[in-house]
């Protein structure tokens, strides 16, 4: 696994020669997830949280908030008692 790198309008994570990642927008300091995918390779791995996981450490770091469109980051955030503070 690598570490979170922006790639302009996605945030990227590369395990096992794949990549996930999450679409997004910033306005101001809030973070809006489009949308977040995982190849075949690495669904049922935990592939799409740890990519959530690091983006959500992200978004704290710069003091942004978040507001997910994507079914899967809004339902990530609302399970996570670490960052559900982050939603907007």
């Amino acid at each position: 696994m690598t570490e979170l790198r922006d790639a302009g309008t996605r945030y990227e994570m590369d395990e096992q020669g794949e990549t996930s990642y999450a679409d997004y927008r910033l306005e101001g300091a809030r973070l809006y997830i489009d949308y977040v995918f995982s190849p075949p390779a690495l669904r049922g791995t935990g592939a799409s949280g740890r990519l959530m996981t690091t983006l959500a450490l992200e978004a704290r770091t710069r003091g942004w908030t978040i507001t997910p469109i994507c079914g899967y980051a809004a339902a990530w955030l609302k399970r996570s008692t670490e960052f559900r503070d982050l939603v907007e």
